[in-house]
C-alpha cells in the first residue's frame, strides 16, 4: 500500500464531495478494513437531519472574535460567522474547498495549516471540526499548531470523534461503490485521547456533548 504525502490529503475532500453532490453514497475506508459513512451532506451545510444546524449554531455562538477555519472545506462555518458580524479566514489546501468557501461570500485561501499563515498568533479562535485534528495522520502536530495562531486568552475548538476513545491512526481512502480514491495519512481521536493531549500541551480544556457530537475547548493556564 502506498500512503500519499499530506498534500494529496486534499483528494479526501474533492472526491468525497464530488461524489456527495452527484448522489452517491461515499464512505471513508481505514487501512484496518472498517468503514464509515462521510455525511457530505453535513460538510456543505445541506443537512436536513436534526442537530446538524444546531451543531454548527452551537459553534459559532463560542466565537467571539476573530475565527480561523483550518480545513474549513465549502466553508459553511466562515459563512455562518460572517452572518454574524465575526471577521473569519477559512483556510484548506483544496482548491475545490477554497472557490466553494469565496462562491459563499466567505474569505479563504489555499494553503496548508502549517504553512505561514495571515494573524498567526493573533487570533480569538481556531476550529478544527469534521474530524480535522486528522489531518496528517498527527493530531499533537495539528493541536500544537493550532494553538500557535491564537491570541493570548483565546481558544482552539476542536471536534472529537463520538465513536472512539483513545486514538486510531494509519492510512485511509475516500469509497463509492464504484470507486475509490488514494491513500492519505489520517488519525481519529477520541475524547480520552483528547484529553490526554491537551494534558500534555499544557492547556485547560471542557468538552461537552451537543446533538451527539462532542466538541472540546482548549485553552491556556
Amino acid at each position: 500500500m502506498t500512503v500519499a504525502d499530506e498534500s494529496s490529503g486534499t483528494r479526501y475532500f474533492d472526491c468525497a464531495v464530488s461524489e456527495g453532490i452527484a448522489g452517491e453514497r461515499t464512505w471513508l475506508r481505514q487501512a484496518d478494513g472498517t468503514r464509515d459513512r462521510l455525511r457530505v451532506d453535513r460538510w456543505l451545510g445541506t443537512s436536513l437531519a436534526d442537530g446538524d444546524s444546531e451543531f454548527d449554531s452551537r459553534v459559532a455562538d463560542k466565537c467571539c472574535g476573530p475565527t480561523v477555519d483550518l480545513g474549513c472545506g465549502p466553508g459553511r462555518l466562515v459563512h455562518r460567522l460572517m452572518g454574524k458580524g465575526i471577521a473569519a479566514l477559512g483556510v484548506d489546501h483544496s482548491d475545490q474547498a477554497v472557490a466553494m468557501t469565496r462562491a459563499r461570500g466567505g474569505v479563504a485561501i489555499r494553503r496548508s495549516l502549517f504553512d505561514r499563515l495571515p494573524g498567526e498568533g493573533r487570533w480569538r479562535h481556531v476550529l478544527l471540526l469534521d474530524g480535522n485534528i486528522g489531518i496528517g495522520g498527527d493530531p499533537d502536530r495539528v493541536a500544537r499548531r493550532a494553538y500557535e495562531l491564537v491570541a493570548t486568552g483565546g481558544s482552539v475548538i476542536v471536534e472529537i470523534d463520538s465513536g472512539l476513545t483513545g486514538l486510531w491512526r494509519g492510512a485511509a481512502r475516500v469509497e463509492t461503490r464504484s470507486t475509490h480514491g488514494e491513500w492519505f495519512p489520517w488519525a481519529r481521536v477520541g475524547i480520552e485521547y483528547a484529553i490526554e493531549l491537551a494534558d500534555k500541551a499544557g492547556l485547560n480544556h471542557h468538552h461537552e456533548k451537543i446533538c451527539g457530537r462532542v466538541l472540546m475547548e482548549l485553552t491556556g493556564r
